[in-house]
């Protein structure tokens, strides 16, 4: 037996074309909007400065062999948080000789929008390193690492009082009977970092504070 073909069922009815050129228009455009929202960068908030280390240095209190494996490490902290920090700007091209032209050199920063220049000094005011052993771990121990350090920041031109800075950071890292050098220095890192953007947020909180008129 023949069976009479039959027309396919159409279950989706067609839109109308100016339509659904208007609704994907339309949803393209929010889409577009969602994607600039999301992806532009937020402009940092607050004034800019600009940050010149001049030395780290460590307290005759801190012991020699203590300071030679603090020193390098807070420097290098140091000026890592300067080159990165959104509010410092990090050179200043084609600014006067603060030494020879300070009025220029303040009417450089000012045209800039740099609300401060700074020469920066950073001392290590307490270092220490211990191995603890581990009771529960006979085969194992804990490296103690602590640092303090002190920032003082100091006006160019002319080298008044700008700012200063405290920051603090103990470190406990589990190691082995033996202490492998990268250990010991991976730890003296994240105690330096800890310690420098504990006496930035000191710093920044002093500059946010309005100066008083002289």
């Amino acid at each position: 037996m023949i069976r009479p073909a039959t027309r396919p069922l159409n279950l989706v009815r067609a839109s109308r074309p100016h339509l659904l050129r208007h609704a994907c228009l339309a949803l393209a455009l929010v889409v577009s909007a969602s994607a600039v929202a999301h992806a532009a960068p937020k402009k940092p908030a607050g004034k800019k400065y600009h940050f010149e280390l001049t030395a780290v240095t460590a307290k005759t209190e801190v012991k020699p062999a203590v300071a030679k494996a603090a020193t390098p490490r807070v420097e290098g902290q140091v000026k890592k948080a300067f080159a990165s920090h959104p509010q410092l700007i990090s050179t200043l091209d084609g600014a006067p000789d603060p030494k020879t032209s300070a009025e220029a050199y303040r009417k450089y920063l000012a045209r800039k929008a740099i609300a401060g220049a700074y020469l920066v000094t950073v001392e290590i005011t307490d270092a220490s390193e211990e191995l603890v052993p581990l009771e529960d771990k006979p085969n194992a121990q804990r490296l103690v690492i602590h640092i303090g350090i002190h920032m003082l920041g100091e006006n160019i031109p002319g080298r008044t009082m700008g700012f200063t800075g405290d920051g603090k950071a103990t470190i406990k890292q589990e190691v082995g009977l033996k202490v492998r050098d990268r250990d010991r220095e991976h730890t003296w890192d994240d105690a330096a970092q800890i310690a420098v953007d504990d006496a930035m947020k000191t710093v920044f909180q002093q500059l946010a504070v309005p100066q008083k008129k002289q």
